[in-house]
């Protein structure tokens, strides 16, 4: 199979669990938004930023290292071994420390009344970050359809979980309170719910791996962790330093925006929901970082492999200018995904959507260091682009609110995406399309601006999707008499082969 036509094909599988799974997840955001009030989903967007650095903390960068040192037949089991291991290991001893720290942790994050959510999100990060070593073996394995299967289910269950406890149960207490159903529901849980839901998902996508779990009869191997460690502990440096990128902004903005806490809970759920309207493509690039890892280690010792990396780039970029559009053209229906109170924030997407582009082609570009094994220079990037997000939200929240933190985030991601071109070309060279790349992005961005002066002048009484299709239809037509008809010749190509 062409080996880009194989890379689509895994992406297109791999995102039926994120792309289908979480697409699930984010219809719940409508009810999220309806049921609590901005203050109160507040709460969920400073827990699930918090969830997002330990999630990286937890794993130390194991799954990279597992498809590093797994590429050898008979060793595949000991690293398996040592990895699961080593991560049990770890994460039991987090969930001892947060049981024993669990009073001045809750009092410094403004909890003290609410220790129960610290131990929920210790099992949900400790449940986590287990299951993704079998995961990652499931996808060196090339066993996406069981992967997708967990995923979904896992997912499936969030979001049935989610309706019974804020919907279903919510409804018979208010009405029956003496009933079973209305027995289950407790109002001063609230938005505690959402992460009993996620407790229970994750409990048992741990069931369904724990055949999985099994591996760690072999235990650690310690010469082989040595190794293993010293080449994956720069990746926890490097998902650190991103975490802080991607989620930092919702974690200081209670302690850096200038009004009082509870108007500060409120701006923070505003821009939590606002993000979530950046989902899809964010979606798309984790789809793609689930197929893309495996498959760059795997052509990297191919002849041509770097100029398959360099089309993959280029097609990358393609689906994520059409994502961006996508979401741009037709705001106006996605904006009823969050409750009215929200919308004040809408003025973020776009600079998030550009932001979360740019992390996407620095992820294919991240290729250098892995397979040239400078993990540390790598993460040396990544660090740089955390002391920007961090400086930048010091700077600009206190004055511009949550439009500074989406400022800050969108510049950190592009300076590492173009440090990042620059040390590869040094360490690894790939000749990138530059020019058709900087062009479909400019040109993504020139039709969203006509679109708005349109819609605001010349169509400003019409429907907005009458101007907005014509527009996405235009850059459709001109990507494919660019680039589909040669991409589409190839696919027939290597059919027949």
């Amino acid at each position: 199979m062409n080996p880009i036509r194989k890379l689509a094909s895994q992406t297109a599988i791999y995102g039926l669990s994120s792309i289908v799974g979480r697409f699930l997840n984010y219809l719940l955001v409508p009810l999220y938004t309806y049921s609590f009030k901005t203050g109160q989903y507040g709460v969920v967007s400073e827990f699930y930023a918090y969830s997002g650095f330990f999630s990286v903390l937890l794993v130390f960068g194991l799954e990279t290292g597992f498809f590093r040192f797994s590429q050898e037949e008979e060793k595949k089991e000991k690293v398996y071994s040592t990895a699961l291991s080593f991560v049990m290991l770890a994460n039991v001893l987090f969930l001892l420390l947060i049981v024993l720290f669990v009073n001045p942790l809750a009092a410094s994050l403004r909890y003290p009344q609410h220790h129960e959510y610290f131990y929920w999100f210790a099992l949900i990060l400790a449940f986590d970050s287990i299951s993704s070593i079998p995961f990652a073996r499931l996808r060196a394995e090339n066993k996406a359809i069981k992967f997708v299967a967990i995923k979904l289910l896992e997912i499936g269950i969030l979001v049935a979980l989610n309706i019974f406890f804020i919907v279903i149960c919510r409804e018979a207490g208010e009405k029956n309170p003496n009933s079973w159903l209305g027995s289950l529901y407790k109002p001063e849980i609230g938005v505690g719910y959402i992460f009993i839901s996620n407790l229970i998902a994750s409990s048992i996508k741990m069931f369904l791996l724990f055949p999985m779990l099994l591996g760690i009869r072999g235990g650690i191997d310690r010469e082989l962790f040595g190794k293993m460690i010293r080449y994956s502990m720069p990746m926890v440096i490097i998902g650190f330093a991103g975490i802080i990128n991607e989620m930092l902004d919702r974690m200081v903005l209670k302690f850096l925006l200038p009004y009082d806490n509870a108007t500060n809970m409120q701006q923070l759920g505003i821009y939590g929901a606002c993000y979530k309207l950046s989902i899809l493509m964010t979606l798309f690039i984790q789809a793609f970082r689930y197929a893309a890892e495996p498959f760059f280690f795997s052509h990297a010792k191919e002849n041509g492999s770097r100029k398959i990396y360099a089309d993959v780039m280029k097609y990358f970029v393609i689906v994520c200018v059409f994502v961006f559009l996508l979401v741009m053209l037709y705001l106006h229906w996605f904006q009823d995904f969050i409750g009215k109170d929200f919308r004040v924030g809408l003025p973020v997407v776009p600079i998030l959507l550009m932001a979360n582009l740019f992390l996407g082609v620095y992820v294919n570009l991240s290729i250098w260091y892995k397979l040239t094994d400078k993990t540390m220079m790598g993460a040396w990037v990544s660090i740089a682009g955390a002391v920007i997000t961090l400086v930048l939200n010091i700077l600009w929240v206190p004055i511009w609110g949550y439009m500074g933190a989406a400022w800050a985030t969108f510049i950190c991601y592009a300076f590492m995406a173009l440090v990042s071109y620059l040390l590869g070309r040094k360490f690894y060279p790939v000749d990138y399309d530059v020019k058709a790349i900087l062009g479909y992005i400019l040109l993504g961005l020139g039709i969203w601006q006509g679109y708005v002066l349109l819609t605001q002048n010349i169509f400003a009484t019409q429907p907005f999707w009458m101007t907005a299709t014509p527009l996405m239809l235009l850059f459709l037509l001109i990507i494919w008499f660019t680039e589909g008809r040669k991409l589409f010749q190839r696919f027939r190509l290597s059919a027949k082969v």
